[in-house]
């Protein structure tokens, strides 16, 4: 998936063709390169998940066929230079109005999906006892948890604003400061009664 966040109000709903290409553990690393670097040559992200260029070839055009890469000429060395960018925004696995047009796949993806959210909780909480100790002060990580009572509509309302923030702060990042670090966000959410 794209590191980019749509609001709710721009629903994209995953075709098949999406759960299949991100269910496979290899293409969501290569997702997750192509965000981080903005733009990459199958060549440069072969170098640095150390697989064959010819495999990092064949899962680009799976992904872009699905619709979650496209080239971006305007990066190309030449006409011959493949270069690829994620599509730009977030995308959901169904929802009541749009069920999943596969559900065991939709529910395999979720599950790769929250493994890689595992290993996002296990890197924050490897790191922890770094800063809280004080060796150090730079800030790599954060493990929060807030529980408030709202109604399903005010939760709505909250994670529009958290998109919206999300969007604004994205937009107004300068991309060339040297300072800036790509960031993963995973932010979870359940009521009292699942």
């Amino acid at each position: 998936m794209t590191e980019s966040v749509s609001s709710p109000d721009e629903h994209v709903y995953m075709t098949t063709a999406m759960l299949k290409a991100l269910a496979h553990p290899l293409r969501r690393r290569i997702t997750k390169v192509i965000a981080r670097r903005e733009f990459a040559r199958a060549a440069d992200i072969a170098a640095e998940l150390d697989v064959p260029a010819n495999s990092v070839s064949f899962h680009l055009r799976v992904l872009a066929d699905a619709g979650l890469i496209v080239e971006a000429p305007e990066h190309a060395r030449d006409r011959r230079d493949r270069v690829w960018r994620a599509v730009q925004g977030g995308y959901n696995v169904g929802s009541p109005e749009h069920p999943v047009e596969d559900e065991v796949l939709g529910g395999a993806l979720m599950h790769t999906l929250a493994e890689d959210h595992f290993d996002l909780v296990r890197r924050v909480l490897a790191w922890a006892p770094e800063y809280v100790s004080g060796r150090t002060a730079e800030v790599h990580g954060t493990f929060s948890q807030r529980t408030v009572r709202l109604t399903e509509a005010e939760f709505t309302a909250v994670e529009e604003k958290i998109y919206a923030l999300f969007a604004e702060v994205e937009a107004a990042h300068d991309r060339t400061d040297p300072a800036g670090r790509m960031w993963g966000i995973d932010i979870v959410a359940a009521d009292d009664t699942i």
